[in-house]
């Protein structure tokens, strides 16, 4: 049905590395795979294999789980999207749940992968939307530190110059022009 590979960490690995939950869910134990290191481990590849098809209103979606955590949905790939490298923001351990089971076995992250329908899905990449909305707040601030160095206060309103934002886009775009890692600054 599918078949997963970590960038770097991994050869191909195809369902059978799963555990099957049941018709519809598999689980990936990150314990057996790469130890206590799981946040170390920030991408995955996930791709449907040749000759399996998805209903086109279905989804494979993926979710990882810190050792404690609930799981998170990291994305998602389908008939119209085969195949997906998802970067894994793997939450913090514990929260609400123990951080052991009743048996006193130390808990540990996992991988889940469930057939889902795709219109109850919010966005086939979540990492690509974190993104996007992480540099759109980056650039905000770099402009809002900008323009603080040339505000001034007038009773309760902050006055700035008219030539303000030509000013700092003139300044941005010069230090990418100079800096090429500048920008890299700005993603996730």
């Amino acid at each position: 049905m599918f078949g997963v590979l970590f960038p770097n960490r991994s050869f191909p690995m195809d369902i059978s590395t799963f555990a099957q939950i049941d018709t519809f869910h598999w689980v990936l134990d990150m314990n057996t795979f790469v130890g206590e290191g799981y946040d170390q481990v920030r991408e995955m590849c996930i791709f449907l294999l040749n000759g399996f098809s998805l209903p086109p209103d279905k989804a494979l979606a993926v979710y990882i789980q810190s050792p404690g955590s609930p799981f998170v949905f990291s994305g998602a790939i389908s008939i119209a999207r085969p195949s997906a490298v998802l970067t894994l923001q793997w939450p913090e351990p514990g929260g609400q749940m123990q951080l052991t089971s009743s048996d006193s076995a130390p808990l540990s992250a996992k991988i889940g992968v469930s057939v889902e329908d795709l219109a109850s899905l919010p966005s086939l990449d979540v990492t690509a939307q974190k993104r996007i909305e992480h540099l759109a707040l980056k650039v905000g601030e770099n402009l809002f530190n900008f323009m603080q160095s040339f505000c001034s206060v007038d009773g309760s309103r902050l006055v700035v110059p008219m030539d303000i934002l030509d000013r700092w886009f003139k300044k941005f775009q010069e230090k990418a022009t100079k800096d090429p890692e500048y920008l890299k600054g700005f993603v996730l």
